[in-house]
């Protein structure tokens, strides 16, 4: 198991998911982490579970991350050392059935969110001359998706930031990577299906699976597996770099 024992982590989308299994497994490896979420009730329930602090943000708003992450820091006695962006919204859609406000609804959490929480720790990493930033992307940042219009601009944007904060402070001792997923079992899919296919759940479960020629979906903790590792001294030469966990979506299918 890789260790960042003694780090202070900010994992946002944090109540469920991605997001929650990542916070577990830091904690888990003994980091210090600030669980940061919407559902500020879920985000404080989820981190009284495992040690940890909740906290309620809107990672859209310039205002609300300046307001937690100073309120985190504060907590801690010192800036974040480690961010996880993991907050994410999804939306299906072509070109001609995508509206403005659901690109700008999409905009606003995954991409200006993702900016937000980087700009916010990054004075703080700056100072200590070090830092470890994780983003979640997508294969939909690579590939091209069927009806995932709107989410794959937003995850190819998290990947472009991802490489720009890497070449741009690499002689600052920090380091920014991303992960792209393909499909993750997480309740956000188990609710779209119900929503979407009723009757039709174990059918149209098998099918999203088989997507994946290994032949089923990721779980949450193989993503947080990865993003351990890549805030762990152990990938202390890896910087820039999107990681695929995907099943072989992007190269056997």
């Amino acid at each position: 198991m890789h260790s960042i024992s003694g780090k202070r982590a900010i994992v946002t989308g944090a109540a469920s998911g991605i997001g929650l299994a990542v916070a577990k497994l830091f904690a888990a490896s003994g980091a210090q982490v600030a669980l940061v979420d919407l559902d500020q009730n879920k985000a404080s329930k989820e981190a009284a579970g495992i040690g940890a602090a909740g906290y309620g943000c809107d990672v859209s708003s310039a205002e609300s991350v300046a307001n937690t992450v100073g309120a985190i820091a504060q907590n801690w006695g010192a800036p974040a050392e480690v961010l996880v962006n993991s907050a994410g919204i999804a939306h299906i859609g072509r070109l001609d059935n995508t509206a403005p406000e659901d690109l700008d609804r999409l905009y606003a959490v995954n991409v200006r969110g993702t900016y937000l929480m980087m700009r916010a720790v990054l004075d703080g990493m700056l100072q200590a001359k070090s830092g470890i930033i994780v983003n979640m992307a997508s294969i939909a940042a690579t590939a091209g998706l069927p009806d995932r219009f709107a989410y794959s601009m937003t995850k190819g944007a998290v990947r472009a930031m991802t490489l720009s904060v890497a070449r741009d402070y690499i002689g600052q001792g920090i380091r920014c990577n991303c992960i792209s997923p393909a499909r993750v079992h997480t309740p956000f899919v188990d609710g779209f299906v119900a929503r979407n296919y009723p009757g039709r759940e174990a059918e149209k479960m098998q099918e999203l699976s088989r997507a994946q020629p290994i032949g089923r979906m990721g779980t949450p903790e193989e993503i947080a597996a990865m993003a351990l590792y890549l805030c762990s001294d152990d990938a202390s030469f890896i910087t820039g770099v999107d990681c695929l966990i995907d099943g072989g979506f992007m190269n056997l299918r």
